[in-house]
């Protein structure tokens, strides 16, 4: 039994036999089946982002749950006489890993998450659904629900092995089904098939070179941090909560995590493996999968040298009376020194009405306004710390946000209005090349200049990873040193997670300015309110000195137009040993 599980038993209690009061072990297994199910639903209706609600009744059936686990490992002979069957065993550890995927979701704990791949994988290899399964449809339906929440959890895990095997064994189950019952029962699951499939299309190996957490091993320690002197900033914040919102048309998602906000999840949260982290095989095989296992992340999964991950709200496809009520209880119980990111991504957008710069339209079609974010919508927001990512064609519309916050200063990451046409760079294929660029920055560059998994070596592609990741650490020390930093960014610049997106959007910023198909196009640069400023650089970090080494690496200097004095590689003095992954 793992600690975790350990730790919730004991605060559950034990089942304890149930024979000593004569009352016969199959009605005392039944009262709890019946109070933990009611339990169970309730849980199930109170969203993530309600706390300290859900904090307490997650204890309250959390200790059903161990009363009933537990009782029935102590009296499972007599249960089985008495007509206990495995699938239903099976259902109450499918319900115990919900619940713990479920806690993880609230929490960003990633032990929870280790849990719940504790609890599924036990299902999965004690075969508690299959007898009777293609008997009785409701059995095959609670072994296809099983798969497909294993499926999402393994995602999150970043088990990608685990995910291609119970892929695989989804798609079997369904095709057998469809045979053994009505085909019509099993539609819907024919669409789950094809939409993780399509997801794992988008969200491929390499996609994955590196972990989009932030690992120790690769990311600066957060003690080693450069500090803005006090001077610029007199506070320092913590990134505390984020809610992560998309909503486009036809978009790559699972359930209801796209693409993009599963990237977005993982880049604000630590890499479970800690400094366990070990890096992959040197080639990429045609189909990108890496030549060896990265890790084992169910042993060893929390390192406590790490603080908590920041807590994350993740809405699919949102109603805006829904996506105001989040940011406004997640604002309600922000703590004092923390900061609230808003990563926002729509395709839809509307004109000007009056006294409004633009908006974002929360959908494809219905009457403007009724499912419209304006920028006055952020307004009552501001009166607590707050860091906007908008991802949309009309996202330079919120910049008039900062000349009217109601307390704190909005600190704003806006994306280009337009994106370069790059052919594998869509929200119908591979999510937005904004988006990508502040989660995996090299891989977007990659998809910018034409490359995919299989023109890449994998040792060069270490290495370039690693010239960035110097290069972006020594301009984050120019930044933090910069005596022309704006406060708003000075108080921030200080939490790993939102230096990562800082610098990565100076570097995304950096890259298209100097990009051909779109040179000297505004409408293609990100931009940032309030302004970041230009410190001088080494040249050898310069940011065309940076960009022009990259591409030189990979073969694409023609896709990008250089200064005549940019220091060229062949006079870069680097030594390479230092920067091997």
């Amino acid at each position: 039994m793992s600690s975790q599980q350990q730790q919730m038993q004991n605060s559950g209690g034990g089942g304890g036999s149930g024979g000593s009061m004569g009352i016969p072990a199959s009605e005392i297994f039944w009262t709890l089946a019946d109070k933990a199910d009611k339990k169970f639903s309730k849980i199930r209706d109170i969203p993530f982002y309600q706390r300290s609600r859900r904090d307490t009744y997650f204890y309250k059936v959390f200790k059903v749950y161990t009363q009933l686990w537990k009782f029935q490992q102590e009296n499972r002979q007599k249960l089985v006489e008495a007509g206990l069957r495995r699938w239903e065993i099976g259902e109450i550890a499918s319900r115990i890993g919900q619940l713990y995927f479920g806690q993880y979701m609230q929490t960003s704990d990633a032990n929870y998450l280790s849990e719940s791949y504790i609890f599924y994988e036990a299902i999965l290899t004690r075969e508690y659904f299959k007898e009777g399964m293609f008997q009785d449809v409701n059995i095959a339906n609670k072994q296809l629900r099983f798969l497909a929440r294993f499926i999402m959890v393994c995602l999150v895990l970043n088990r990608r092995e685990m995910v291609q095997q119970l892929v695989n064994q989804l798609k079997v189950l369904v095709d057998e089904c469809k045979r053994a019952f009505q085909e019509s029962d099993f539609k819907e699951w024919k669409l789950v098939v094809q939409e993780i499939v399509r997801f794992l299309k988008a969200d491929t190996a390499f996609m994955n070179l590196r972990p989009l957490r932030y690992s120790l091993v690769l990311d600066s320690h957060p003690d080693t941090l450069p500090h803005v002197p006090a001077a610029i900033s007199k506070r320092h914040l913590k990134l505390r909560d984020a809610v992560l919102s998309s909503f486009h048309e036809n978009e790559v998602k699972y359930s209801e995590l796209t693409v993009d906000t599963f990237r977005m999840l993982q880049c604000l949260e630590w890499e479970p493996s800690g400094l366990f982290y070990q890096s992959s095989g040197s080639k990429l095989s045609q189909n990108g999968a890496t030549g060896t296992s990265r890790i084992s992340y169910i042993q060893d999964i929390a390192d406590p040298t790490l603080p908590e991950n920041p807590r994350k709200a993740v809405l699919y496809h949102p109603a805006l009376t829904h996506f105001i009520a989040v940011l406004a209880t997640i604002c309600e119980e922000l703590p004092s020194d923390g900061i609230l990111l808003v990563y926002l991504s729509a395709s839809g957008y509307c004109s000007s009405p009056q006294n409004e710069s633009g908006c974002i339209h929360l959908g494809s079609h219905g009457e403007r306004g009724s499912n419209c974010v304006y920028p006055s919508d952020f307004l009552p927001f501001t009166r607590r710390p707050l860091l906007l990512v908008i991802d949309n064609d009309n996202s330079n519309a919120f910049k008039v946000i900062a000349d009217a916050e109601k307390g704190e200063p909005v600190a704003m990451l806006l994306s280009p209005s337009c994106s370069p046409a790059v052919s594998d760079c869509s929200h119908h294929s591979n999510g937005s090349l904004f988006t990508m660029f502040l989660t995996a920055p090299l891989q977007a560059f990659c998809l910018l200049i034409g490359l995919s998994d299989t023109d890449i070596d994998l040792d060069t592609f270490n290495k370039a990873e690693a010239i960035l990741t110097s290069s972006l650490n020594t301009w984050g020390l120019a930044l933090a040193i910069s005596n022309t930093l704006n406060p708003v960014w000075g108080q921030i610049l200080g939490d790993p997670f939102i230096r990562r997106l800082i610098l990565r959007f100076m570097f995304c910023q950096e890259v298209l300015t100097l990009y051909a198909p779109v040179y000297k196009e505004n409408k293609f640069l990100p931009t940032c309110v309030p302004a970041l400023p230009m410190p001088a650089m080494p040249p050898t970090y310069s940011y065309e000195s940076v960009i022009l080494n990259l591409a030189s690496m990979f073969g694409a200097t023609k896709y990008f137009i250089f200064s005549e004095d940019v220091v060229r590689p062949e006079n870069l003095e680097v030594d390479m040993s230092q920067l091997t992954l």
